[in-house]
């Protein structure tokens, strides 16, 4: 007999706008922004330099994974920068598909209550956009987006 999926709680979907806030890319504490080796190429590219400069400007090796580096007193993202009041990622158009997923992580869709946590550090989750179980079951896989056709290029 088949198992029958399990209906997940957002089946209703959830509501989710970047406010451009900066707070899925900041400290206080210490993570992990994991990039991919496609990834790596993609933002040296995007950076003008080559992979390895990149690599040894920009990531930190963890085991066999490669993760962005952290400013070293904030721990925010070498990339999140503050621009006429709002806090930016200066390679959003390249950004890893760790940032793209945000904040459909499977951590944060454990539960309400994960996700509720979640929002006290974005103040974008449950507002904005309703996004469909679909989309979000889409985003929380989303591991090769510069394989998908509707993804903007990879320009400045």
């Amino acid at each position: 007999m088949p198992s029958k999926k399990k209906t997940p709680w957002y089946a209703g979907g959830l509501h989710f706008e970047c406010m451009q806030c900066g707070g899925c890319c900041s400290g206080p504490g210490e993570g992990f922004i994991w990039v991919s080796r496609p990834e790596v190429e993609i933002i040296a590219d995007f950076l003008e330099i080559s992979p390895g400069e990149f690599r040894r400007r920009y990531l930190r090796r963890i085991g066999l994974r490669s993760s962005i580096i952290e400013h070293d007193l904030t721990k925010d993202c070498i990339f999140l920068e503050n621009s006429g009041g709002r806090r930016t990622c200066c390679i959003y158009p390249v950004r890893p598909s760790q940032c793209r997923s945000w904040p459909f992580w499977p951590v944060n869709l454990a539960g309400e209550k994960a996700w509720n946590t979640a929002a006290k550090k974005c103040s974008g989750i449950n507002r904005g956009r309703l996004y469909t179980a679909d989309e979000i079951e889409k985003l929380k896989k989303l591991k090769r987006w510069w394989e998908d056709e509707n993804q903007p290029p990879n320009r400045k």
